[in-house]
This record gives structure tokens, sequence and C-alpha cells, in this order.
């Protein structure tokens, strides 16, 4: 049996994500694995494929400067659209919930296409939050023939919404895999970071923390700079307008406020190897800083990945300024609560989540060519 397995993946985190999958299917003989690039996001992609030994097959360069959701999605439905035509998989896999994923599944149903889901059943409940990936994955899981929740409670929000049990296969988070196999490389994150001094590693980024909810997160983290001078607070920012503008009008010219362009993976996990706790709104982030043993404070108001909540490494904070600057000053002057949450304890797996995938995708394409 040989099986035609196409990957698809726009944004950097797809990739970190999408990659132990990759690289798991391509020790599988039976598997014959193409990979798509959408290029959603254009900035360090391809940089990040590279980190981790993958060249795309597929290029679609979507990405626009400051591009609306529903130009994005029809361009991403029709470029996918002729490459299925062209590439005749006998599945698709993506990862998440970006418009991307949300497209690719779309092009596979109207195609008659299996599609597989990667970190699937992530849910807060609310369409809202995040806008638009809540909306996204749940549409994804009504067009999805395989589901690969990350976690036992991901699997239940799966059941709950009627998906077939025998359907639904948890594996861990491929996060996981991605952050300890690049721990292990020992990168080095290059910033001027003095010997013993204290650094937070900032996020911020995501849609529905535009505006409003981004001032008060950066009123936060300037009341922060000022109670902590000694503390260097260290923000990758992203480069979209709506984030880099209130940033740099609000935290340019503070001397513990490193505003750096946003880093390569393996920097990235070197800073938070090296950082005392991060803030942020990133899913990824969420799932990857406690496998390091670092304390996150959650920039948003409800999460989908609520495991690190309950198990004492993450609280959720929003957007709340005096909630944001209270978790923060505890976690820089109550040593005994922050060892309490710089446990390295891990909810989204144990590194191995990749192999599994492929494993069940061996036993799921053999049963179906043999049907």
């Amino acid at each position: 049996m040989t099986a035609h397995i196409l990957c698809v993946a726009g944004t950097r985190p797809e990739v970190i994500k999408m990659a132990p999958v990759i690289l798991a299917l391509q020790q599988m003989r039976w598997a014959n694995v193409r990979m798509l690039a959408t290029a959603q996001h254009r900035e360090m992609l391809d940089d990040t494929l590279a980190q981790f030994g993958i060249v795309p097959d597929i290029d679609l360069d979507i990405m626009r400067n400051d591009q609306p959701l529903a130009a994005l999605t029809a361009r991403l439905i029709t470029g996918i659209d002729d490459v299925l035509v062209s590439e005749r998989p006998d599945i698709v896999l993506a990862q998440g919930d970006t418009t991307t994923v949300f497209a690719a599944a779309l092009a596979c149903f109207y195609r008659r296409i299996p599609f597989g889901h990667v970190e699937a059943g992530l849910r807060t409940g609310d369409f809202a939050n995040p806008f638009p990936e809540e909306m996204n994955r749940s549409f994804v899981a009504r067009l999805a023939a395989l589901h690969f929740p990350p976690t036992a409670s991901a699997r239940a929000n799966l059941l709950r919404e009627g998906v077939a049990d025998t359907a639904i296969h948890v594996t861990g988070n491929t996060v996981i895999d991605a952050v300890r196999w690049m721990a292990e490389q020992n990168p080095v994150h290059g910033l001027p970071v003095g010997e013993g001094c204290k650094v937070i590693l900032l996020t911020c980024h995501r849609r529905e923390n535009f505006g409003a909810p981004l001032d008060q997160i950066l009123a936060a983290v300037k009341r922060l700079a000022g109670l902590y001078p000694q503390v260097l607070i260290a923000y990758p920012v992203h480069p979209n307008p709506n984030v880099s503008g209130p940033v740099r009008r609000a935290l340019s010219g503070m001397a513990n406020v490193l505003l750096i362009e946003p880093l390569g993976y393996d920097q990235l996990v070197a800073l938070m190897k090296a950082c005392h706790f991060v803030m942020t709104d990133s899913g990824g982030l969420q799932e990857e800083a406690p496998a390091l043993g670092k304390p996150v404070l959650v920039l948003r108001e409800e999460t989908e990945r609520p495991e690190a909540v309950a198990a004492g490494t993450a609280v959720l904070v929003g957007h709340d300024e005096e909630f944001i600057v209270r978790e923060a000053c505890r976690l820089l002057d109550d040593e005994a609560h922050y060892l309490k949450m710089a446990r390295a304890i891990s909810p989204y797996g144990d590194g191995h989540a990749g192999e599994r995938i492929a494993a069940v995708l061996g036993t799921w394409l053999g049963n179906r060519k043999e049907s």
C-alpha cells in the first residue's frame, strides 16, 4: 500500500505543530507525503520550515497586507481546491483553527476527500473568543473524517458535539514533540540579557485583543516596567499594524522593555527556557511554557486550553490591568507561589504525538484500501 498524504500549513504555529507529523510520516514506507504551504502568514514561515528540515512541495503565497477574512478565505478555498485536483491525495491533514485549516477542510468536503484534523476538539464555547478561530475549529469538526484531539477533555468536547468515538484518537499535542526537540538542540536567543536578570517573555497579537483590550494590557506592562526596573520585559512584536502601532506608542523608550522583531522558533524556545515567566495570548505558548517549567499568565478572557489552568501552571488574567499587575507581582515577589506554578508539568502530552498520528493513519488508510 502506498498512501498519498497532503499536509497543509499556513502560519508559523501550524508549521511547528505539523512538523512532528510530517517527519513521522516521512519515516513510513507506505506514506507518500506532500507538503502544501498556503503562506497565510508569510513572515517566518520559510525559516521555521527550514529549522525542521521541511521543504514545501507547493506554495500558494496567499498573504496580502491587512487582508480581510472574506477575501483570504475565498483565495484559500480556490487555491487549495486547485491543489486537490492536481494532487489527488488519499487524505489531507492540517492542524488547529486558522482560516487555512477551515478552507482546507471545506475544499476537501467539496471534493469528497477525507480530512484529518490535528489538535481537534479545543473549545471555548464562544464564537467571539477567539475570533474567528472558535468558529473555524467548530466547523472543521463537522467536516473531518479523523480527529486527533490532544487531551481527554478535547475528546469529550467532540463527543458532546456528536462526533463518532471511532473517528477520535487522543494523541497528545504535537507542540510538545516540537518544543522538546528544539530545546534539546540547546538554542540561543541572542538577546542582551544580563547574568541573573529576571526576564518576562511577553507576546500579544490575537485579533480579539485589538483596540481597548490591548491598550489595557499595555498599560499593565508599562506599570510593571516601572515597578520593577531590574526586570527585563522582552516583547517580540507582531508586525500587524493593529498590534505594532499601539505597542510602540505605549512602550517605546522604556529602558527595561525590549521591543524586538518576531523571533525564530529556536530563539523563542531559548528565551522561554531563560525567562522567569510568560505573559501571552498565544495558544502555542500556553502549551509550550508549562512543558519547560515556566508559569503562564494568559492574556485572554477565555481559553480553549484549560488543562494548564487546572494543573496550576497557568492563570487566566484576561486584559484587566489590575489583575495582570497583581498576578505578575505575585510571580516576581512570592517565591513559594512562583515555585508552585513553575513545575515542568505538561498536561498536553509526552512528546510522541506525531508518531501516534502516523500510526493511526497507517491503520485507517490500510483498512480503507482493503474495503
